[in-house]
This record gives C-alpha cells, structure tokens and sequence, in this order.
C-alpha cells in the first residue's frame, strides 16, 4: 500500500469518518424538558442506528482509502472495492437522513411522544456522511480534489518535462555517469566538454570537426530520468492495449526509460514497464 496515492478527496473521506466515529459516542436523542440528569442513550444504542449509519460509513470510508492506496485495484464481484466504498457511504448518509426524520422510529407511531427529537449525535452523523459521501462521490470528477494529499519531495533542482537531468541517469540527485557517455567523454559530471547537442567553444580554442561531435553525443540521445505525477495515471502496456497495466500515483518517483513521441515509457518499482500516455504536469527529478 502507498499512503502517497490518496488524494485531497480521500482527506475529506477520512476527515468525515472520524467525525462519524465521534459522534456515535453523543446523544441519539432530544427529549424537550428532559432533566440534566437524564441518561439518554448515545448512537450505540440503537442496532439500526449502528449498522445503518455508523458501520457502515466507517466500512465505506475505509473501502474508499484502501482501493487507493493498493498499486492495483481489486474487484469483488466484478466491481472496485472503491465502488463497493462509495455505495457504503451513500447508503449511510440515506439512513441517519431518515433517522433524523424519524429518530424515535416506531415508538412514537401511536401519537403518545411528541417531544423526542433528533439529538447531537445524530445531527454530527448525518453531517458527516453527507461530507463523506459527497467526497468520494466528487473525487473523481473534482480537479481540485484530485491532487496529490501527500505532495511529493522535491529534488534540490527540479526541471520541466524536456530538461537535461542534473544528476544523469539514477534517483534526483544521484550524481551518476549519464545514459550512453564513456568515461572521459564530453558529457560526464566533472569532465570537461560540450553540453548535449554541442556547446559554443571558448575563444582562442579550435573548433571541434562536426564528425567528431556527432560521434561524441549522438542525436537525439535520450537518457532516463526520474519524474512524479500531479494525479493518478494509468499505465498502459507497451504492446498497444487498452487496458492499463497499473496506476502511478501521486508522490512515488518512477523512471522513465524510452520516449515515444509524446508518450514515454516508464518503469514501476516492481519492474514493471507500460507507456505512459498523459506527461501533461509531471515533476522531474
């Protein structure tokens, strides 16, 4: 699992299951003219109350942060476990909205109460499930809610998409041989030579033979770097299928090995290499 992944949505999910847990523990009623001294029971004590409303959002919440966080989603049924979370959650906020209607249930249908009312817990619950299902509902659609809860540690010296890496092929930072230079060849951290593409020469030093400078840094020489998305992306196989292959989440560092175009190709930390077909926003290392 990969906390890293959860975004602001799930934040908002988790925030609310809290705020569900505790407001089981506060009173399920209002009684009007009821003493200090009275003991009303809190959300605990009614078996509907409980399973309808509080278990069933903390299941869902917990549902809706496990799917994201697992590097592949799991199906129960043939449905997400995030799917089976978001109905969890929907279904908790539908029941304490009746609760709050009717928090007396059956007890009053004769006409004898007329003074019991919905009480803080149920208040705080019904908030609460309204929050958490609006979040996981809206997280998928929501930009805003999409980004990255955890941000990613930036390296020293970031780059946009297209840059030369400082530190050559390796982790940010890393000061390693760059992909495809020899040792002592123009190129080399510390050695002495033309930037990619040739460099301009200093005056008073001959001018290198175009052949030469060909053969030191070929075009279009590509080397690996490290990069992090703003959001979730699939990863496609590289084969041209449609269905991904994994998800690179927000906050974990992946390597891209192969550029294709505008796509690239990019390795998991289990080894796994897909294409990764939207670059738009990543943060290079």
């Amino acid at each position: 699992m990969n906390i890293r992944s959860l975004t602001r949505g799930d934040g908002v999910v988790i925030g609310a299951a809290v705020l569900l847990f505790i407001a089981s523990f506060l009173d399920i009623y209002s009684i009007e003219g009821a003493p200090d001294s009275a003991e009303i029971p809190s959300l605990w004590g009614s078996g509907s109350v409980v399973l309808g409303v509080v278990l069933a959002g903390v299941i869902g919440a917990a549902l809706v942060v496990v799917a994201r966080a697992l590097p592949q989603p799991r199906k129960v049924a043939g449905l997400d476990l995030g799917q089976f979370g978001v109905a969890f959650t929907v279904f908790a906020a539908w029941c304490a909205l009746g609760n709050i209607f009717d928090p007396a249930g059956a007890f009053d249908n004769d006409g004898g109460v007329d003074n019991i009312g919905a009480g803080t817990g149920l208040v705080l619950a019904l908030v609460a499930t309204l929050l958490m299902a609006a979040a996981a509902v809206a997280t998928p659609l929501v930009p805003a809610l999409k980004g990255s809860l955890i941000p990613a540690a930036r390296p020293a010296a970031p780059q946009p998409y297209g840059g030369q890496p400082q530190g050559g092929y390796g982790y940010p930072g890393a000061q390693q041989q760059p992909y495809g230079a020899q040792p002592g060849q123009p190129g080399q951290p510390g050695q002495p030579g033309h930037s990619f593409g040739g460099g301009q020469p200093q005056p008073g030093q001959p001018q290198p033979q175009a052949p030469q400078q060909a053969q030191a840094q070929p075009a279009g020489d590509f080397s690996p770097f490290w990069f992090a998305v703003p959001v979730p992306r699939p990863l496609f196989a590289e084969d041209g299928s449609p269905t991904p292959i994994a998800e690179l989440a927000p906050g974990t560092w992946y390597l891209a090995v192969e550029q294709r175009g505008a796509n690239l190709v990019a390795q998991t930390q289990d080894g796994r290499r897909g294409v990764l077909q939207d670059t738009s926003g990543i943060q290079r290392g």
